[in-house]
């Protein structure tokens, strides 16, 4: 109690921040990136954190290799690469607890023998589309893709940064390091038991809740009409295995073959080249169906546009009264010609209309959707012709001709990245550079890809923790901690652990090895024994935090495209780290023994 009193104002004021900050994040629903920078904030007036500080983790090597790599995923995205990786890798899964065993043991596997960020940055666009398509709320399973990537950390040394920087220190204090195996018989178990634990109890300790822009979906349904190419993968699958059956927000309503219509399609009715599906559905789900590798929309306007599919986008346009398509077919409107565009849906007063497309007469007031270069949505803003028009987000069909040229980027980045010496940030930035120079992701996506909200959470995260570390605080905690052991070496193992993971999850895995390193070093000299039971203790529970987005930056990744709430770690992550703890502290001293020294 003593040496806390000795701790000066800033202590006090970084403990009442971090207190007020976590608080109000459990508490509320305000966005994290703007409770965080609040915080920031005072302890930047108070003069706790210097300007640097405050803004040192925009400079962070971490934070910026996270922003880099989110447009090496808008190429994996641009292409379709995730899909082709979903479809060959992941499947057709029938429930939430199949599509955890299906994602989670691949995920661990790949993540024990390469860095745990590129890894989920690989995986992350493909799941959540996967999750999409088999009408999965993300929240169910972007989490779990994250603790995934983390559980394996402590198997193989290259697989986190935290093995290396401890590895690194401890070369730097004794001479010798440790092994690619060294912690191989702590790591499987903890793999294997979390893994098992996320699958058993996902359906009470994750949420099932939508991203914000889902919430809110367009309600005007569409009749849209697609062809299956006669050169396309599709052909010669059945319904279901083409994943047609049960897609979100839509339904096949027919099959056009040959002149002959088949209503009520079964599921394992194989597909043909040539036949027209006729699909219905919100705008959303006519965006998805642009995606779908072996269709195409079923007008022969489509092909004579000028623009490629890839550089085209669905655009939403209210027809104007002083539209001069009013009371024509839109067959006879020449619309193509007059807008460089094709019509593929129209909408009345909200619902479809079951006419062929271009049988129908438009009308004022009609919606069309529209597909066409960027450039309508602005020619057309301000027309007369047309009202309240707007692109449908992430409408722009992916370019499958350079989806291997995107994947094999992304594995050479790994690749890279883990047996050299280049790391992570030059890696990310010469794949997202090749991404841009082989034209899989275009410039305009590439800036629309960043999450600035979560670069700038991150950010702020680094400087809450410097202001712990600073403030002394963290360095006062731990000591506390490991000297209320008393000299008992099992009982200071579980201090050293409980400490590490408690940093990793307030501030960052990083910075809380870096703390507890020099403490964990002293105690096994102190009682006699061996340092190392306490240094692995050290890179295990730096390895290994489930329970706050904060310490992890993977944690960050998921959590907007996840819908996730802080409180959604909290009650997932706490048992995690528990079950973690629990088994990494019973295999510690049997790979590392309490020898005496």
């Amino acid at each position: 109690m003593a040496m806390w009193m000795d701790l000066g104002w800033q202590a006090w004021l970084t403990l009442a921040v971090v207190t007020a900050v976590f608080s109000i994040l459990i508490a509320t629903e305000l966005s994290t990136d703007v409770v965080l920078i609040a915080g920031i904030t005072l302890l930047l007036v108070s003069g706790v954190l210097t300007p640097a500080q405050a803004l040192g983790g925009l400079s962070n090597e971490g934070i910026i290799t996270l922003a880099v790599l989110y447009v090496v995923v808008a190429g994996l995205d641009s292409t379709g690469a995730n899909t082709i990786l979903t479809d060959r890798l992941l499947g057709r899964p029938k429930s939430v607890t199949g599509a955890l065993v299906k994602m989670m043991f691949p995920v661990t596997l790949v993540s024990a023998f390469m860095n745990n960020t590129p890894v989920v940055a690989m995986f992350l666009p493909a799941v959540s589309e996967w999750a999409r398509q088999n009408r999965i709320a993300a929240s169910k399973l972007l989490i779990p893709l994250s603790y995934a990537a983390v559980l394996s950390g402590t198997v193989t040394m290259i697989s986190t940064t935290t093995n290396l920087l401890v590895n690194g220190m401890l070369i730097g204090a004794t001479g010798k390091g440790m092994e690619m195996f060294s912690l191989f018989w702590v790591g499987v178990p903890i793999m294997f038991a979390g893994v098992l634990f996320v699958v058993a109890f996902n359906r009470w300790l994750l949420p099932d809740r939508q991203p914000a822009m889902e919430q809110f979906a367009n309600v005007r349904e569409y009749a849209l009409e697609m062809v299956v190419d006669a050169a396309g993968p599709l052909v010669g699958r059945s319904i279901e295995q083409a994943g047609l059956r049960q897609l979100p927000n839509s339904f096949l309503a027919e099959i056009d073959r040959d002149g002959q219509i088949l209503a009520a399609v079964g599921p394992q009715e194989r597909l043909l080249g040539g036949d027209r599906l006729v699909f219905v559905g919100v705008v959303s789900a006519m965006a998805d169906l642009q995606k779908i590798r072996g269709l195409s929309p079923a007008t022969e306007q489509i092909f004579k546009l000028e623009a490629p599919r890839s550089k085209r986008c669905l655009i939403e346009a209210v027809v104007a009264p002083d539209c001069p398509l009013i009371g024509r077919t839109i067959r006879d409107g020449n619309f193509r010609t007059e807008y460089n565009a094709v019509i593929i849906a129209v909408a009345r007063r909200g619902t479809r209309l079951k006419q062929k497309i271009g049988d129908i007469v438009l009308q004022d007031g009609d919606t069309l959707l529209v597909e066409a270069p960027p450039a309508f949505a602005e020619r057309q803003r301000n027309s007369h012709h047309f009202y309240l028009v707007s692109r449908v987000p992430d409408s722009v069909a992916p370019d499958y001709d350079r989806a291997w040229t995107a994947f094999g980027i992304m594995v050479a980045m790994i690749v890279v990245a883990s047996v050299t010496s280049l790391g992570m940030l030059k890696s990310a930035m010469l794949a997202a550079g090749a991404m841009l120079a082989t034209r899989c992701c275009s410039v305009s996506a590439a800036r629309r890809s960043v999450e600035w909200n979560i670069v700038l959470s991150v950010a702020a995260a680094f400087a809450l923790g410097a202001a712990i570390e600073a403030s002394g605080l963290a360095r006062m905690f731990a000591t506390s901690l490991t000297s209320a052991a008393q000299g008992n070496p099992a009982l200071s193992l579980v201090f050293i652990y409980g400490a590490t993971l408690l940093l990793t999850e307030l501030i960052s895995h990083s910075a809380a090895v870096s703390l507890i390193f020099p403490i964990a070093m002293q105690t096994g000299p102190a009682l006699g024994v061996d340092y190392m039971p306490f240094v692995a203790a050290v890179t295990v529970a730096g390895s290994l935090g489930f329970a706050t987005p904060l310490g992890y930056q993977t944690h960050m990744m998921v959590y907007g495209p996840g819908g996730y709430r802080f409180t959604d770690f909290l009650r997932i992550g706490i048992p995690m780290d528990i079950l973690c703890a629990t088994i990494a502290l019973f295999m510690i001293p049997q790979v590392y023994p309490f020898v005496a020294r």
